[in-house]
């Protein structure tokens, strides 16, 4: 039965388009080949731009490639990479593919010169090394991608001017699709280079944090871990509850849940006795001052709700805002129950801290009217085994 090469064109363009991953890409394209046009063997020699060398990186059929030791890698300088590097005139070559068979009888003409006869000479030569018949180039605008080598057909019939065409075709889309890929792999590197720099500037703005406050040193990293352990032990038998972007957002907003105090003067947060009513307005309006230093990061959005309202209570006496019950975010309501925690067992000047049995009492008796119950309840399981 004819292969119908404009219909898998068409089929392996829209599903090169989808795929993110170059190696994925190159084993599903050669196998196609393989199996579509019936070689006997295939494989693909990808560039490394870091090395400016060309890979054997997929090969596929029966044997496969011929592979002598040492050739799974070609360098710049290679006979076959620089037959193509150098564009000798197309119209020679099927538009750029070079078939054995074809390159041998041009060798005995007058159509090239006798330097580029040398050169087609020696990349016939490699050619024989691989055991391929047919010589496919992959560029991305002048940026020789690749080559796509083929061993003969299993029906030891030539290939046809369609079958050619089709092999050009699919190495152009090939090249453009690798390109994406590429792109999208580089872009990802970046992104994840920006997220850890954003966290490792979010420790440090932690720590900031924690030295202004000399009397709660170490609390915004117990309360992040502590969120992190309630928001863990709530999505057990359901994974679906917090995906890994909830607990990243829980993650960023403990750390910065209590930033506001940046602007908190020290003279009130290491204040040695109780706070006095303006004192302690100036205190409660570091949720809100957290929010302006933090608002004009919009990746952030969710981290913010914690930040902000951290302080609410369940039942709607809470600041800023006086939310009740469901209205207050989960991100906040988890952090709620570890600040309050950890700033209990926190021994201050005026008062010595409570004991962690002592502070799980307290967190059961509000439970339901400072606290979300769900998440006072959790923290008492954590607590009765001995993990906090």
């Amino acid at each position: 039965m004819a292969v119908n090469y404009k219909k898998e064109l068409e089929s392996a363009s829209k599903t090169m388009i989808l795929v993110h991953e170059p190696d994925t890409l190159i084993r599903m394209v050669v196998r196609m080949i393989v199996q579509k046009v019936g070689v006997r063997h295939a494989g693909i020699l990808l560039h490394h731009k870091e090395r400016d060398s060309y890979i054997l990186t997929v090969s596929r059929g029966a044997p496969g490639l011929k592979i002598p030791k040492g050739f799974a890698r070609m360098d710049a300088d290679n006979a076959l990479i620089r037959f193509f590097r150098e564009h000798l005139d197309k119209r020679l070559f099927n538009d750029g593919a070079l078939v054995y068979g074809e390159g041998k009888k041009l060798l005995k003409s007058n159509k090239i010169t006798a330097k580029q006869k040398q050169l087609l000479k020696n990349a016939l030569y490699q050619m024989e090394i691989f055991d391929a018949l047919v010589c496919i180039p992959s560029y991305f605008g002048s940026d020789l991608l690749g080559l796509l080598l083929l061993g003969e057909k299993k029906n030891a019939k030539k290939f046809g001017r369609d079958e050619i065409d089709f092999f050009s075709a699919l190495a152009s889309d090939v090249a453009m699709a690798i390109r994406n890929a590429r792109l999208f792999k580089e872009l990802e590197a970046e992104l994840e280079k920006k997220r850890r720099l954003f966290i490792q500037t979010t420790i440090a703005l932690a720590a900031a944090i924690d030295a202004k406050d000399h009397y709660t040193h170490g609390h915004t990293s117990r309360v992040t871990a502590l969120s992190l352990e309630i928001a863990l032990r709530l999505n057990e038998g359901n994974k679906e509850v917090f995906n890994a972007k909830f607990m990243e957002d829980l993650h960023i907003a403990g750390l910065l849940h209590d930033i506001g105090k940046i602007g908190v003067p020290e003279s009130i947060l290491n204040k040695d006795g109780p706070l006095n009513e303006e004192e302690r307005r100036r205190m409660e309006e570091h949720p809100l001052v957290g929010v302006t230093i933090l608002d004009p990061i919009k990746e952030l959005e969710e981290s913010i709700q914690g930040v902000k309202c951290h302080h609410e209570r369940y039942d709607g006496s809470g600041y800023p805002e006086g939310l009740k019950g469901e209205d207050i975010p989960l991100i906040a309501a988890i952090i709620s129950v570890a600040d309050a925690f950890d700033a209990m067992i926190t021994d201050r000047p005026y008062r010595k801290g409570l004991s962690r049995k002592e502070a799980i009492e307290e967190i059961k008796r509000v439970s339901g009217k400072q606290f979300d119950a769900r998440i006072a309840g959790v923290l008492v399981k954590l607590y009765d085994e001995e993990k906090i």
